[in-house]
C-alpha cells in the first residue's frame, strides 16, 4: 500500500529545481502509456498461459478470436487490422494455423487472391475452450476493481484507441 501511494504521489507531483509542481496532462498521458505497455506484456504472458493446454499462443488465440468475432470469414488484412499487427505477421501465423488444421481457406468472390479465413472445426472448438476458460479468468482477475471503475477504464481506453485510429 505504501508503495502505490507513493508512485500515486510522484503522478501527482514532480520536482523541478528543488520545488513541487503539477504533472503536466503530458506526463500523465506518459505514465498511462508505459503502463499499458507493461499490461500488454503481462497480458500476453497470462494469454499464452491460459492457451498453452491447447498447444496454441496468445498470437494465434487472437487469430481464433479475430474471426470467431467477425461471424464471417475474413482476409488476412482484415485480420490484421483487428488485432493491430502487421499483415505479413498475421499471413505467418494463419499460415501455420492451416497447416495446424485450425484454420481453413475459403475462395474469396470479391478478390481472386486474397482467400477468405474461417474456423475449421477444431479451431472453433478451441476457441470455444478458451472463451470459457477467458471468461473465468477475467472474473477471479476483476475482483479488486468495482464495475463503474473497469467502465471507465475501458471508455477511456477506447477514446484514446479513437484518437490514434482517425
Amino acid at each position: 500500500m505504501a508503495h502505490k501511494m507513493y508512485i500515486d504521489n510522484m503522478l501527482s507531483k514532480k520536482h523541478v529545481g528543488g520545488v513541487m509542481s503539477a504533472i503536466t496532462k503530458g506526463e500523465i498521458f506518459t505514465e498511462i502509456v508505459l503502463e499499458i505497455f507493461r499490461l500488454g506484456g503481462t497480458l500476453v504472458a497470462e494469454g499464452d498461459e491460459i492457451t498453452r493446454e491447447y498447444g496454441l499462443t496468445s498470437a494465434r488465440w487472437k487469430v481464433l478470436g479475430a474471426i470467431s468475432l467477425a461471424e464471417s470469414p475474413l482476409t488476412v488484412p482484415q485480420i490484421a487490422r483487428a488485432m493491430g499487427l502487421t499483415r505479413q505477421g498475421v499471413q505467418r501465423l494463419v499460415d501455420a494455423m492451416h497447416k495446424d488444421g485450425l484454420l481453413k481457406f475459403q475462395e474469396n468472390p470479391g478478390h481472386k487472391r486474397a482467400k477468405l479465413i474461417a474456423l475449421s472445426s477444431s479451431g472453433s472448438k478451441a476457441y470455444t475452450k478458451l472463451d470459457q476458460k477467458q471468461k473465468k479468468w477475467a472474473r477471479s482477475n476483476s475482483h479488486l476493481l468495482n464495475k463503474e471503475e473497469l467502465q471507465t477504464t475501458l471508455s477511456v481506453l477506447k477514446r484514446v484507441s479513437e484518437q490514434f485510429e482517425s
